[in-house]
């Protein structure tokens, strides 16, 4: 069983394995010049809070000549794009080609009459399937993640130092990086294939599944930064809002809102919410009354000029809505819950995808033909 599932299933190994060389040779190629522009960058052994600025200069390196709004123009942020891209479709494209047509092609073309009635059970027929291919599936976008983890390991480091910048702005946390880092592709591979199984026997028919698959594995990363927040418990603190950073922008009615970039003693910390509060902790929403006039009015004053702005800057407002005792709660996740959350979302779908395999083996075997 395991030779024919071999058989059967080598052209999309040598094709994943192809894939995957060539991925490897072109981040190789492009490693040492990334190096090099960290080692220059002095980086490398700095200590302190020297580095934030060091951090700085060197994503700007990477990204000078920049497009307008981060499109991807220099090599390193095409490259870091399109490794990032990489691994986000690879577990949707195991669905589709890996997953989908499993047992859909044998339904489609008839032949699961002489595959099924062989002295080998359907039981174990899908069991050797799901299990070999599953984990190669498993196996080749861990790979992916990793190779890409290890050329962009100085990235990584410079953003974490507080450089950031167009593409590379995105923390570890980051809605495009969480899931291409760690363990969680280990859990999306597993997601993706078994969806596509799922689908091929559902819908009996390969293209129609691979369609299905796509389209659920798509919504599923949508649905899925809404729900990673809260797959861990969050941690609140309530501080000032110079000690946040925070800046006090207005919306409509006019409406408060405070934008932190800090956690005070939680460097590297994913803030999940920041809003302003008084001094009983109550939500604020309005500008105190004596600050109405601090509030930068746009006019445009000159024809073909575009607007300028009047009245005292933000950094006035900010003071005068922190001297009315108005603080900033922040709903955050520590820099140490990155592998609660990592094993919590890989556990979430790993578990979808035990439960996908699961049904496949009771609808499997509840078929008469």
């Amino acid at each position: 069983m395991i030779w024919l599932t071999w058989r059967q299933f080598r052209a999309q190994a040598i094709t994943a394995a192809a894939a995957l060389a060539a991925f490897a040779i072109v981040l190789a190629a492009a490693e040492p010049s990334l190096s090099g522009v960290y080692h220059s960058s002095g980086l490398a052994s700095c200590h302190g809070t020297a580095c934030t600025g060091l951090a700085g200069t060197f994503i700007n390196d990477l990204s000078s000549g920049a497009g307008i709004a981060g499109v991807p123009e220099t090599s390193y942020m095409i490259l870091y794009f399109l490794s990032v891209v990489v691994i986000l479709i690879a577990p949707a494209i195991i669905g589709i080609f890996w997953g989908a047509p499993l047992i859909a092609r044998e339904l489609e073309a008839g032949t699961f009459r002489l595959t099924w009635n062989q002295s080998i059970t359907r039981t174990r027929w899908l069991a050797v399937k799901l299990a070999l291919i599953g984990v190669a599936a498993m196996a080749v976008t861990e790979a992916f993640s990793l190779i890409q983890a290890w050329w962009a390991a100085p990235i990584g480091k410079a953003v974490g130092l507080g450089g950031g910048g167009s593409i590379f702005s995105e923390t570890r946390f980051g809605v495009f990086v969480f899931p291409t880092h760690g363990i969680t592709p280990l859990g999306y591979a597993a997601f993706g294939f078994a969806l596509g199984v799922t689908a091929g026997l559902l819908v009996r028919r390969a293209i129609p599944a691979m369609a299905i698959t796509l389209a659920i594995f798509a919504a599923a990363q949508l649905i899925t930064p809404l729900v990673r927040p809260n797959l861990f418990p969050t941690s609140q603190t309530v501080t000032t809002i110079a000690a946040t950073g925070a800046n006090v922008s207005l919306n409509a009615n006019p409406r408060l809102a405070f934008t932190a970039t800090t956690v005070p003693g939680h460097p590297g910390a994913w803030i999940i919410s920041s809003e302003g509060v008084n001094a009983t902790g109550q939500p604020v929403s309005s500008v105190p009354a004596a600050c109405e006039s601090l509030i930068p009015q746009t006019n445009v004053t000159h024809v073909g000029r575009g607007p300028t702005t009047s009245a005292p800057g933000p950094n006035a407002l900010n003071n005068c809505v922190a001297s009315h005792g108005i603080r900033v709660a922040e709903s955050y996740q520590p820099a140490s819950h990155y592998w609660p959350l990592q094993l919590s979302e890989t556990g979430m779908y790993l578990a979808l995808a035990l439960a996908l395999a699961g049904f496949c083996f009771w609808r499997l075997n509840r078929r008469r033909s």
